[in-house]
């Protein structure tokens, strides 16, 4: 007998293309209150839902290849793939500083490589296509997150405490000039992962372990993974802040520590 959960070979239950479908029955009650309360959503909703299955389904078919040949050469031309993707929109996050792209994609490089090379290299993980891009892509999620309020920090603030930056500008304090806005871009880029971690376990069963206890796995050993997870994301999450901090704060002073000009909010550098 079969269902949503049919029993795996190595006798975990695996969820069936049954049961994903009968989530479908969830996204129809969304749907149905979207149209009922008239909130203009339906069609998002429509096409949220269809672009993750399709999504998700392509990206199952790639990984499986991955995996079968690819090896780790492949694998870590994914991550890389991942890190482009991830600093084009953590960039946009910071639109109107100059070169705020680059400064996300170097912030999630950075933290990324860092995070991952040391784990690797530590023997915490094994260098398999397996491990290596799914934590790879959990490395990449977490840096882009924190680059991203990073850079909106930093570009709120240069906006609107232009006088009193250049006011300590006039006085001779150059180094001084941006660090109270520094600090404060890293402390907003850093809350997300302080405060997850803060929770983790109390609150809610984050996604790694939930997965793993789901596909069968003891539950101390899903909290050493979790463990694991939750210290890699608040290391990758410290470096992709304070690395994208740094680099925009270098583009926005000119060679005489002057301000530069920022575009009015809501329009193109």
């Amino acid at each position: 007998m079969t269902g949503p959960l049919t029993a795996s070979p190595a006798g975990v239950n695996a969820l069936s293309w049954g049961g994903v479908a009968l989530t479908l029955l969830l996204v129809a009650v969304a749907i149905a209150v979207a149209a009922r309360q008239r909130l203009g959503l339906t069609r998002e909703l429509v096409t949220a839902a269809a672009r993750a299955a399709i999504q998700l389904a392509a990206v199952g078919a790639v990984l499986g290849v991955l995996f079968r040949y690819a090896g780790v050469p492949g694998s870590l031309a994914w991550v890389a793939f991942m890190v482009a993707v991830a600093g084009q929109v953590a960039g946009r996050r910071g639109r109107g500083l100059p070169h705020a792209r680059m400064a996300a994609t170097v912030a999630v490089a950075a933290a990324t490589a860092t995070v991952l090379g040391a784990l690797l290299g530590l023997g915490v993980l094994s260098a398999e296509p397996r491990v290596m891009v799914p934590i790879g892509g959990m490395l990449v999620s977490g840096a882009m997150q924190a680059a991203s309020l990073a850079l909106l920090r930093l570009r709120e603030s240069a906006t609107a405490a232009r006088p009193a930056i250049e006011a300590r500008l006039c006085l001779g304090l150059p180094a001084a000039a941006f660090a109270p806005y520094r600090r404060g871009a890293l402390r907003t880029a850093l809350i997300p992962a302080v405060d997850a971690t803060k929770v983790v376990g109390l609150i809610s069963l984050p996604g790694a372990m939930t997965g793993l206890i789901l596909a069968g796995t003891d539950p101390l050993t899903a909290i050493r993974y979790q463990i694991v997870v939750m210290y890699m994301l608040l290391a990758a999450n410290t470096l992709a802040a304070l690395v994208a901090a740094w680099l925009a704060e270098r583009t926005l002073f000119d060679h005489a520590h002057r301000l530069r000009p920022l575009p009015a909010e809501g329009t193109s550098p």
